[in-house]
C-alpha cells in the first residue's frame, strides 16, 4: 500500500518520465523530421490533455525541442510566441479592465434584467442575454463570476419571498411590512459571501485556461444544499435552472465575436498565418458568420433548460393583465435595489461605454465586405492595420484620458491637484492580462510552424486524403463530435491548438474549402457542458451548491447536441454564401498529384 501511496503522490513525475521514455523510439528509429516532429507533438498532446505541467509551461517545450531536433532555430521558434493575436489581446484586456473597474458591467447586466421583467421563464432569458452580451467583450469566466452572485442573491430572495406569502397567510398579523423584499444579511447574504469566496477567479481572458482543479472542493459542495434549504422542488429545480443558465451563456455569448474567447482569437491567428492571401476572417465577418448562430443557441438553450427543469407552460408566460406574484415582486425589487446602489452614471462609465462602442465600430467599418471600409484609406499598404491596430489605439487611450484627479494638502491647509489618475493603470491591467494565454498560445504557433517546417503536415494531409471518399457533410459531423468530446477533458485553447494544424491539412488533401472543417470545428471548441470542470464558468455555478455532476450532465448533453447541430445548419445555409465553402478557393495550397495515395 505504501508503494501505491508514492505512486499516487508522484503520479504527474512518473506520467512525465514515461511519456517521454515510452515515445522516444519513433524518432530514434524511424531519425526522419516528420517523427521528431510528431514525438514533439505527441508529448505536448499528452502533457496538455493530463495537464502534468502547466498548460503554459508545456507550451514552451517546442522552444526547447524544436532546436534539439534541428527542426527550427531557437530564433525562428522565439519569434512565433508573439505574433498580431497578442497585440489584439492587449487591447482587449484594456477595455475588460476598465469596464469591470468601473463596473459598467453589472450596470449593464442589471439593467437588461430589469427590462425582461420578473417573470421566472423571462427572468432567466434576461439573464442569460446579459450574460451572453458581456461574455462578448470580457472573458467568459469574469462574466459568470459577476453575475452568479447577482443570480444566487435573486433566487434566495424568491425563496424567501414565497416563504413569507404563506408564513403570512397563516397568521392574522396584517399591515406590517413585507421582509421579503429585504436581504436576509445574517443568512442568506453571509451564505452567498461564503460561496463568492470559494469561486473568485484570477481576472483573465482565457475562458478556461487552468481548468477549475479543485475537483474534490467541488464534489464536496454539490452536497451542501441538503433538502432543509428548499422549500419545494420547484425552488430547488429553479436555483438548477438559474445556475446553468449563467454558466452556458456565458460560454455561448463568446462565440460571437473573435475576441470573446481564446479559441476564437487562436482560429483567427492560426487561419491569417497559415492562408495569408484568404484576408476573410475578421471582426465583422466572423460576427456576421457567429451572431446568427449564437443566438438561435441561446434561444433553443433557454428552451430546453426552461423544460428540463420547470417544464414550459406557454399560458403561463405570455399571460397578459394579470398582477405579479409576490415571488416576482422580490425579484424586481432585489434587482431594483441593486441597480440603484450603483447611483447615477459616472463619468468614467461614460467614458468606458463610448470607447467600447468606438471600438467595435471600428472593428466593424474596417473591411466589412459589402462595402469598403477605413481600411481604404491606406491603400497603399493593403493589409497592414488589422482589428489589432484598433484594440491598440483604443487600449493606449484607456492609460491617456484621465479619470480622477489626485490632490494632496499643503502645510497652509489648502487642497491642491497635482497630478491625475488615467482610466485604468499598468498595475491594474497586469492584473487582468492572461500572460498563461498569451504564451499558450505562442507555443501552439511555434508548434504549428514546427508543422509545417519539418513535413508532417504533408504526411498528415497525404495519410487522411482517403477520407475525401466520404461526404462533406459527415466529415464536417465527425470532426465537430471530435472537437467536442476532446473539449470536455481538456482545455479548450489546447485543444484548438492541437487540432488546428491536424485539420487544416486534412482540408487541402481532400481538396475542401479549408473553412468548411475549421469554422464548425473551432465553434464545437467552446461546448464544453457536461462536467463541472470542463471549463471554469461550469465550476463557478457548481460550487454554489445547487448542482449535481448528473444535473449538469444530462442538461449539457442537451445543450450540446442543439450547439452541434445549429453549427451544420449555418455550414450548409447563410454561412456557405458569405465564404463561397463550395469551391476550392484560390488562397489555398493547390493540391498536387502526389498528394493521393
Amino acid at each position: 500500500m505504501k508503494f501505491f501511496s508514492y505512486i499516487l503522490v508522484y503520479r504527474r513525475l512518473l506520467l512525465i518520465v514515461f511519456t517521454l521514455l515510452i515515445l522516444l523510439p519513433l524518432p530514434l528509429i524511424l531519425r526522419s523530421k516528420e517523427a521528431e516532429c510528431a514525438y514533439t507533438l505527441f508529448v505536448i498532446a499528452i502533457f496538455w490533455l493530463t495537464e502534468a505541467l502547466p498548460l503554459s509551461i508545456t507550451a514552451l517545450l517546442p522552444g526547447l525541442m524544436f532546436p534539439m531536433f534541428g527542426i527550427m532555430t531557437s530564433k525562428e521558434v522565439a519569434s512565433a510566441y508573439f505574433k498580431d493575436f497578442h497585440l489584439l489581446l492587449i487591447g482587449v484586456i484594456c477595455l475588460a479592465t476598465s469596464i469591470e473597474k468601473w463596473n459598467l458591467h453589472k450596470r449593464i447586466a442589471l439593467r437588461m434584467v430589469m427590462m425582461v421583467g420578473v417573470n421566472p421563464a423571462w427572468l432567466s432569458l434576461g439573464f442569460m442575454s446579459s450574460t451572453a452580451f458581456l461574455s462578448m467583450w470580457l472573458s467568459n469566466t469574469s462574466t459568470a463570476a459577476m453575475v452568479m452572485p447577482i443570480v444566487e442573491a435573486v433566487a434566495q430572495q424568491v425563496i424567501s419571498a414565497e416563504a413569507e406569502v404563506e408564513a403570512t397567510q397563516m397568521t392574522y398579523f396584517s399591515g406590517s411590512t413585507n421582509q421579503a423584499l429585504e436581504i436576509d444579511e445574517s443568512i442568506n447574504g453571509q451564505e452567498a459571501n461564503e460561496r463568492k469566496e470559494k469561486t473568485k477567479p484570477v481576472p483573465g481572458y482565457s475562458n478556461d485556461a487552468g481548468k477549475i482543479s479543485t475537483k474534490m472542493e467541488l464534489e464536496k459542495n454539490s452536497g451542501t444544499n441538503s433538502g432543509n434549504k428548499y422549500r419545494t422542488k420547484k425552488d430547488h429545480m429553479m436555483c438548477k435552472l438559474m445556475c446553468l443558465c449563467i454558466a452556458y451563456s456565458s460560454t455561448i455569448g463568446g462565440l460571437t465575436t473573435i475576441t470573446g474567447t481564446s479559441t476564437n482569437l487562436i482560429f483567427a491567428e492560426h487561419f491569417n498565418m497559415r492562408y495569408p492571401d484568404c484576408q476573410c476572417i475578421n471582426f465583422g465577418s466572423w460576427f456576421i458568420m457567429s451572431f446568427p448562430a449564437a443566438i438561435i443557441i441561446l434561444l433553443l438553450s433557454w428552451i430546453w433548460l426552461q423544460w428540463f427543469f420547470l417544464g414550459f407552460n406557454f399560458k403561463e408566460m405570455f399571460q397578459c393583465g394579470k398582477p405579479p406574484t409576490a415571488k416576482q415582486k422580490a425579484c424586481a425589487a432585489f434587482i431594483k435595489q441593486e441597480y440603484q446602489k450603483l447611483g447615477p452614471i459616472r463619468y468614467q462609465e461614460i467614458v468606458t461605454l463610448v470607447l467600447f462602442i468606438v471600438m467595435a465600430l471600428l472593428w466593424f467599418s474596417r473591411d466589412p465586405g459589402f462595402v469598403s471600409g477605413w481600411s481604404a484609406l491606406f491603400s497603399e499598404y493593403p493589409g497592414f492595420a488589422t482589428d489589432s491596430t484598433v484594440a491598440l489605439l483604443i487600449g493606449l487611450l484607456f492609460f491617456l484620458i484621465p479619470a480622477k484627479r489626485l490632490t494632496k494638502t499643503t502645510p497652509t491647509g489648502e487642497t491642491v491637484a497635482f497630478d491625475y489618475s488615467p482610466l485604468i493603470t499598468w498595475k491594474e491591467f497586469q492584473s487582468f492580462m492572461p500572460w498563461d494565454i498569451a504564451i499558450l498560445v505562442g507555443g501552439g504557433f511555434a508548434l504549428a510552424d514546427g508543422c509545417e517546417e519539418s513535413g508532417l503536415s504533408k504526411w498528415i494531409g497525404n495519410k487522411l486524403s482517403p477520407l475525401g471518399s466520404l461526404p462533406v457533410w459527415l466529415i464536417i459531423l465527425i470532426s465537430s463530435l471530435l472537437v467536442t468530446s476532446l473539449t470536455e477533458v481538456a482545455s479548450n485553447p489546447a485543444t484548438i491548438t492541437l487540432l488546428l494544424p491536424i485539420l487544416s491539412p486534412l482540408a487541402e488533401a481532400i481538396h475542401v474549402n479549408p473553412l468548411y472543417i475549421l469554422l464548425p470545428s473551432t465553434l464545437c471548441t467552446s461546448f464544453a457542458f457536461l462536467l463541472p470542470v470542463a471549463n471554469p464558468p461550469n465550476a463557478i455555478v457548481f460550487s454554489y451548491g445547487h448542482l449535481k455532476v448528473m444535473d449538469m450532465v444530462k442538461a449539457g448533453l442537451g445543450v450540446n447536441i442543439v450547439g452541434v447541430a445549429v453549427v451544420m445548419l449555418g455550414m450548409f445555409t447563410w454561412i456557405v454564401p458569405m465564404f463561397d465553402l463550395h469551391t476550392y478557393p484560390s488562397w489555398a495550397p493547390p493540391i498536387s498529384n502526389e498528394t493521393t495515395p
